[in-house]
């Protein structure tokens, strides 16, 4: 069914049906449980629609699902649980999604068989470090092209990251940061931990003493300031009057 300008998913399909193409379309919703009867299904594909959500409880009665294709469309948040039916997911692509801003930290929830999970070239800035630790298969992740801030919040992320790259195929020299200024256009993985140094800093009971010390001079030196200020004022008003009355 694919490419053929549906605004809306085919009613019936054969039960047995294992692989479903619904790609290049226009649709913009999913009916609850359209998949409820196609126990068979293994793979769907859905990029290239108007998606913005899947209602909930959608893969329930798909378990041997196992590849889900959900690029090219509209998605801004992936919410918790949104796969928690779908246990059998070897796949996901949530690649060319521009609005995804934000993954919920239990979006995988239920995905322990997770092999490849690609969120490549989407808004995403950050991401929660509990979303990915839940995927013990994991060995393909795609980062690239996202806007990614790379503060002091991301620093356990990159943390995990540097830690699987090893054994987790992933396009992260292609992840640069976007911000802060002074490390945008840098790859994810040349961020070191010396780059959150400054993150680590606490002041001790001496510093808040000094500050406060510095800010009581500087306020009493202001007070001083002001008050010389106005004397002078004064003085220099009488001085000119004073020259006033001479001259008539």
């Amino acid at each position: 069914c694919s490419g053929q300008r549906l605004f809306s998913v085919p009613p019936e399909l054969p039960l047995d049906t294992g692989n479903l193409s619904l790609a290049h379309n226009r649709i913009a919703s999913i009916p609850p449980g359209y998949l409820a009867c196609y126990g068979q299904l293994q793979a769907l594909d859905l990029r290239n629609n108007s998606l913005a959500a899947l209602p909930a409880g959608l893969f329930m009665g798909a378990r041997r699902l196992a590849h889900l294709d959900l690029s090219y469309n509209n998605f801004s948040l992936v919410p918790a649980d949104m796969f928690l039916e779908a246990s059998g997911l070897l796949r996901l692509d949530l690649s060319h999604n521009p609005s995804l801003r934000r993954v919920h930290p239990d979006a995988f929830r239920g995905l322990a068989q997770l092999r490849e999970l690609d969120l490549s070239y989407g808004g995403l800035s950050a991401i929660s470090l509990d979303a990915l630790e839940g995927l013990p298969g994991l060995v393909g992740l795609r980062l690239g092209g996202n806007p990614w801030v790379c503060g002091c919040a991301m620093e356990p992320f990159l943390k995990w990251l540097r830690g699987r790259i090893q054994r987790c195929a992933s396009d992260s020299q292609l992840a640069e940061c976007w911000a802060p200024p002074e490390v945008a256009g840098a790859p994810l993985l040349s961020l070191t931990e010396e780059s959150f140094q400054a993150c680590h800093l606490t002041l001790t009971l001496d510093d808040y003493l000094f500050i406060a010390f510095v800010g009581f001079v500087v306020s009493i030196a202001s007070v001083a300031t002001n008050f010389l200020l106005g004397i002078t004022a004064n003085c220099c008003h009488r001085w000119s009057k004073a020259s006033e009355d001479e001259d008539v």
